[in-house]
């Protein structure tokens, strides 16, 4: 194999690293993203829960009930 054979190789793999490097950055970012967007809805999902459980304890609270509708 000759020098600029590898020479060849060297840069092709190097190239393809840095491809990997920048999608791995990329992905890296889009976890993070998603991990504060988990972690936002689990606070919300705390919260109305929070909220549902005070009204459960509450029924003052809650709101009326309907009466069912008028049958013709």
């Amino acid at each position: 194999m000759s020098d600029t054979d590898l020479t060849a190789r060297i840069v092709t793999l190097e190239t393809t690293i840095a491809f990997q490097d920048q999608a791995i950055e990329e992905l890296n970012a889009a976890l993070a993203l998603h991990f504060k967007e988990i972690e936002a809805l689990k606070r919300e999902l705390h919260n109305l829960g929070s909220q549902l459980r005070d009204v459960e304890a509450h029924p003052a609270l809650a709101p009326a009930v309907e009466p069912p509708p008028p049958h013709y």
